[in-house]
């Protein structure tokens, strides 16, 4: 181990190849998160159609973020105190193995658990690879100008990710949305083991981990997603309440612990922060706001719409795309702004109002319009995704970067997983409440098992079956209601979305004025 070095040092001992090729492996990686992120949401209408296990749709989403949850500020401390290097390494290792677990999954369990291990090596990703930026480049304005490469990178995986997710699922199957990181997986982890430094900001030696802090976030946040999960299933009263109480109690053993810890893994004077505070909040929002329209459109596309997984695709494709668009834009003008952090507000206004304009479209609806509202949707993450984190990076004491950073992330995907499983939750109960009272209103109760599920309206057999049943009695006339249906269902949880995200501005209001200079914190980095 080298002595501590300030700075200058560490620049002057990275040169210009090293830090480019780092940066290059951070992006392979960055792509093969953001692939995973965008091709999995058009493919799962076809993967539940197929798996059979509507009553797991939103668990294939929930099981990743709840892992990842957990993990993010796990490895986000380690990765201070040992460097991120091994971290990432190890993380890239399990991501590739878990996404091709995943693509061999022959029943919806056996996906929703290697989804979850997916998870575990996402977040020491997420939590890692984003604080290796800093790591690599110190001075503020001199990162922000790097961050251009990851930017690009998103912004490939992204336009790519959808229709790529579609296509695949279309042509070759739904497996392959999975087994396409396993290429991008080998090329990162090549790179990454190759020039990514091993960088510390602790001259001391490493802390004891917060392994009770990690249980108790586990057992809050588990307990918290089963209630939410069954709680349209009908599930036994008690065993819910049971579980919201043992949520609740382990959310109070987790603040009081962490205020007594030694070494905290969720530092309370973080939380506390009058700037990270409302940082964290606005994460939690858009995380909320982001899954649950990435999840829930390309449903509404393919089962309300009958559109096929490749159109559905390209529908979505804009609100990815220009969220590394409004990045690029967003590093452009951040920096000149007098008040950078306004950008906050009009990005959570643009991001709402797609929502909104969302719980409109029909079937009917121009197919432009579409692509518009989820570009203005796409444009809006672009200004808040890259900011919150230059925000939080430059508030946050640098001896606590992994942490804070970590915890930005963490915040965002519980939000996801709150968003994905909540939504899910809406969805569920209206559709079915809806199908009952049209089939009785009708006189066709015999036909709620066929239509109460949405994988009717999926799965191609599924489907026949149903109108071969139901010849004698107009099925065309039943599935146009129960396609109407699900589309009313999912408008109803994008107002619900539109509704939480207007409650960021209050939080965006309280974040204090944030100054981009290229000073750097006297704490010391050192490097290998």
């Amino acid at each position: 181990m080298n002595a501590p070095s300030n700075p200058s040092s560490q620049a002057s001992g990275l040169d210009f190849r090293q830090r480019l090729l780092a940066m290059l492996g951070l992006c392979f990686v960055l792509i093969m998160v953001a692939l995973d992120q965008t091709v999995v949401g058009t493919a799962m209408p076809t993967v539940v159609a197929d798996l059979r296990g509507f009553s797991l749709y939103a668990w294939v989403g929930t099981s990743y973020l709840l892992t990842s949850v957990i993990t993010v500020p796990i490895f986000g401390k380690l990765g201070d105190d040992h460097g991120r290097k091994p971290f990432v390494l190890t993380a890239i290792v399990l991501f590739t193995a878990a996404s091709m677990l995943c693509g061999l999954a022959q029943d919806m369990l056996q996906l929703v658990l290697a989804r979850a291990l997916q998870g575990v090596g996402g977040g020491m990703l997420v939590a890692t690879t984003f604080a290796s930026v800093p790591d690599l480049f110190p001075h503020t304005r001199e990162r922000l100008r790097w961050q251009v490469m990851l930017s690009a990178s998103f912004g490939l995986a992204n336009a790519i990710g959808p229709s790529l997710g579609g296509f695949l699922t279309e042509y070759l199957g739904w497996r392959w949305v999975f087994f396409v990181n396993l290429p991008v997986g080998v090329v990162s982890l090549w790179f990454v083991w190759r020039f990514l430094p091993v960088i510390r900001h602790a001259a001391h030696a490493p802390s004891r981990l917060d392994w009770q802090g990690a249980a108790l976030i586990a057992l809050f946040l588990g307990s918290l997603q089963l209630t939410v999960e069954w709680l349209p299933q009908h599930k036994s009263p008690w065993l819910l309440s049971a579980l919201a109480a043992l949520s609740l109690a382990a959310l109070v053993g987790l603040v009081w612990w962490e205020k007594r810890s030694p070494n905290p893994l969720l530092p309370p004077s973080m939380l506390s922060h009058r700037g990270l505070a409302p940082l964290f909040g606005l994460s939690l929002l858009m995380g909320f706001g982001m899954f649950a329209v990435m999840y829930y459109a390309p449903l509404m596309f393919q089962a309300g719409f009958g559109l096929s997984p490749n159109h559905a695709g390209i529908l979505v494709t804009p609100l990815v795309v220009f969220i590394t668009i409004g990045s690029m834009l967003n590093g452009r003008i951040v920096q000149r702004l007098r008040h950078p952090t306004r950008l906050l507000s009009v990005g959570l206004l643009m991001f709402a109002l797609t929502a909104a304009l969302l719980s409109q479209a029909g079937p009917e609806t121009a197919h432009w319009l579409i692509i518009a509202n989820m570009v203005m949707g796409g444009l809006g993450l672009g200004l808040l995704m890259p900011n919150l984190t230059i925000f939080v990076q430059q508030l946050a004491p640098r001896r606590q970067l992994g942490v804070s950073t970590a915890m930005l992330q963490s915040t965002r995907m519980i939000g996801g997983m709150l968003g994905t499983a909540l939504m899910g939750a809406v969805v569920s109960h209206q559709f079915q409440h809806g199908v009952a009272g049209m089939l009785a209103t009708q006189h066709a109760q015999a036909w709620l098992r066929w239509l109460a599920d949405p994988q009717t309206l999926l799965n191609p057999d599924s489907l026949a079956q149903f109108r071969h049943a139901a010849a004698a009695v107009g099925p065309e006339r039943l599935l146009a209601c129960t396609r109407q249906l699900l589309v009313d269902a999912i408008h109803f949880s994008q107002w619900l979305v539109a509704g939480g995200l207007l409650l960021g501005l209050w939080l965006a209001s309280k974040v204090p004025a944030v100054v981009l200079s290229s000073a750097v914190s006297p704490q010391e980095p050192q490097h290998d």
